[in-house]
């Protein structure tokens, strides 16, 4: 089963919760394993706070998952100033800032940026997914009977 959506949120933090329970309730209705739900929120979360965070002057962000073949594919998307270019070191993990790059690479399978000086960021997320044990005995025997 594919599930496609896509969030257009005011860049406030108030959207991040809602990002959150969207896209969890999504992937917990198809049965993915709770520990994979929780990285997908966990970079999620991350890329949506540096969009609200770095976004401006756009007043909005976007936010498109498409979940099926196995996998979940996030964008983030701004209409901001956009980075002039990836850092090509990232703050040591005891900094407080700017850690949001290595907590996504820590729980995701790939991530990218596109990004448009003066034009805006996309951060794309990808993660495999894992299926609990419940559903995919339910899953296995949907498929038997079809």
């Amino acid at each position: 089963m594919d599930i496609e959506f896509s969030l257009a949120l005011p860049r406030d933090a108030v959207g991040i919760p809602m990002v959150r329970r969207v896209l969890g309730d999504a992937l917990r209705s198809l049965g993915v394993a709770e520990n994979c739900v929780a990285d997908v929120l966990l970079a999620a979360s991350e890329a949506c706070a540096n969009a609200v965070r770095h976004g401006g002057p756009a007043n909005r962000y976007e936010v498109t998952a498409a979940i099926g073949e196995g996998r979940c594919d996030l964008r983030i998307i701004d209409k901001g100033l956009g980075l002039a270019a990836l850092p090509d070191r990232y703050p040591p993990a005891d900094m407080e800032n700017g850690r949001g790059i290595l907590i996504m690479q820590a729980v995701v399978d790939e991530i990218s940026f596109d990004i448009n000086p003066g034009r805006g960021t996309t951060v794309h997320l990808r993660k495999l997914l894992l299926w609990d044990d419940e559903s995919a005995v339910r899953r296995d025997r949907v498929l038997a009977t079809v």
